[in-house]
């Protein structure tokens, strides 16, 4: 392990000539959330939740979704993994490169067609070289005629669910705004109404679609 070590950190100084500010975790997937989330458990049996940097795959919803889940999770769940991190997202994530030995994972999965570029983030070309090759030889997500990226999917989404979505959104005197943070927490759509339109928990709306722990609706 010592000599991945060293690889890695290398590869990150290399390649992104990051500050002082990076954070390097080294660990165990758990857990797959989709095709850019995973969740890392450090050998101090520390839970990290990581968004993968300068990528973004398809939503569940969307073609493509549930396959690149399986990909990330065929690629990593389960395996002892470094996550290279330099920011934490708005919902308390951190957003991290991950490496499996010499590979660097974000970069295989837009290269598989499993993934965008994400746009609005990544500054590393090789991403974008990555992406162009999946769109020449029509792999993943390529292989349809017009595939929507997953911001376009989200907003509109969004702009639906603004019309059609109308809560009835209780009273204080049945729920107060506290600690709860996650759906998990929730003990029903109500309760998750109350905590995102009166308390302001955005966590509960993780595809920002205006509707906050979908499975308990």
């Amino acid at each position: 392990m010592p000599n991945l070590i060293k690889v890695v950190l290398y590869l990150f100084l290399f390649t992104f000539s990051l500050s002082g500010h990076a954070s390097t975790y080294q660990g165990k997937i758990i857990g797959i959330t989709d095709g850019d989330t995973v969740t890392l458990l450090t050998a101090n049996k520390q839970q990290i939740k990581i968004r993968l940097d300068s990528i973004d795959a398809p939503e569940k919803s969307q073609p493509y979704g549930a396959v690149s889940k399986v990909t990330l999770s065929n690629l990593v769940y389960g395996k002892q993994v470094i996550a290279v991190s330099n920011k934490i997202d708005k919902y308390g994530r951190t957003v991290a490169t991950i490496y499996l030995s010499k590979i660097n994972v974000n970069l295989a999965m837009v290269q598989k067609g499993m993934a965008w570029v994400y746009r609005l983030y990544a500054r590393n070309k090789a991403y974008y070289t990555a992406e162009n090759y999946a769109r020449k030889y029509k792999l993943g997500l390529w292989s349809q005629p017009n595939p929507q990226a997953p911001w376009d999917y989200r907003k509109a989404k969004l702009n639906q669910s603004n019309t059609l979505y109308n809560p009835v959104i209780p009273s204080p005197k049945d729920f107060t705004c506290g600690t709860k943070r996650y759906c998990s927490q929730m003990k029903s759509g109500l309760e998750a109404d109350y905590y995102l339109f009166q308390c302001g928990v955005k966590s509960l709306d993780g595809d920002k679609d205006g509707v906050p722990c979908e499975s308990l609706k």
